[in-house]
């Protein structure tokens, strides 16, 4: 029998229309987003549906949606299959803001209140840096050794006559396969992209988002979600998760928050938490929601775990077959 850990998307895997087909075919699907609506108080949904796919992938628009989405899909998964997560999953997981959408999954949190945590944490990233000063660059054919040394390098500004002074830019996202994801200044991953193709790293490319995620620039949205999660209810989760930024099992509601708190600032470990699943005994990860990006990332890391994604009525019920 399988040992599944069911993961869950972050940014960059919103599409316009995602869910609509769950929305039109399942009854607890439109819960899930009417549940989400009323939380925000305007109609997220049809962003989703319909909008332009520049306010979807607005950081406070696409934070929620994604979960919604992922939610809807395990609400979907559940009622036809007849039974709970922690009937056919081990562990969860997910990338980034996709942690929220797993813990939301493991009853950690209720659909609302993710909703109202992942639309505040979206705000609070976008009020940390200033447009425009800060940015985010995908590394390709490096490892993580390797782009810390890119950083560390493209960290130094050197002024004739004055003494070296250092930007901030840090290592955002391990995501495995040779894809490593740094975070900063605007100035400094433009240096970075440099060094990189002076080194003959595979590919560099500035990333199309509109701050420095994952990274200490983010101190003051860290802050602001200390602030929240101080007061949030967080139970135990039904389903262990492996967190972010120590790709370590946890289940203590109190560590959950702490955790919460400094991934906002921290890397996600994905690499080493898929590493980390398959120590444990996983050999299979489903990906809920919209888009396949961590079923790729999954392949690339280990290639002995089994893949699966699902975000579709066809999906799902293609899923079901093989639980």
């Amino acid at each position: 029998m399988a040992v599944r850990a069911f993961v869950f998307p972050g940014q960059g895997s919103q599409s316009v229309g995602m869910g609509l087909a769950l929305y039109e075919a399942f009854g607890v699907a439109r819960e899930v987003f009417q549940e989400v609506d009323d939380a925000l108080s305007f109609k997220l949904s049809e962003i989703i549906f319909r909008g332009e796919p520049a306010i979807l992938t607005s950081t406070e628009n696409a934070q929620p949606a994604l979960m919604a989405v992922s939610m809807a899909t395990l609400r979907v998964l559940e009622h036809e299959g007849g039974f709970k997560i922690q009937d056919r999953a081990a562990l969860v997981a997910g990338h980034s803001l996709g942690e929220y959408s797993a813990l939301a999954a493991a009853g950690s949190f209720g659909v609302a209140q993710a909703a109202r945590l992942l639309r505040l944490r979206g705000q609070a990233m976008q009020r940390a840096v200033p447009a425009g000063e800060g940015g985010m660059a995908a590394l390709m054919g490096v490892d993580l050794d390797q782009a810390q040394d890119i950083c560390d390098a493209a960290a130094v500004v050197q002024v004739e006559g004055q003494a070296d002074r250092h930007e901030v830019i840090e290592v955002a996202n391990d995501n495995g396969g040779g894809q490593v994801v740094i975070s900063g200044v605007m100035s400094a991953i433009e240096r970075a992209v440099l060094i990189s193709r002076e080194r003959k790293v595979k590919r560099a490319v500035v990333l199309p988002v509109s701050a420095p995620f994952h990274c200490s620039l983010m101190k003051p949205a860290a802050d602001e979600m200390a602030e929240a999660l101080a007061s949030a209810e967080i139970a135990a989760p039904v389903v262990p998760l492996v967190a972010n930024v120590t790709a370590a099992k946890v289940t203590s509601p109190d560590e959950i928050r702490s955790l919460l708190v400094r991934q906002v600032t921290g890397s996600v470990l994905w690499r080493e938490t898929i590493l980390a699943m398959a120590a444990m005994g996983i050999d299979t990860v489903v990906e809920l929601g919209s888009g396949k990006v961590l079923s790729g990332l999954v392949r690339r890391i280990d290639g002995d775990i089994a893949t699966a994604s699902a975000g579709t009525p066809d999906e799902i019920e293609a899923l079901l077959k093989t639980f």
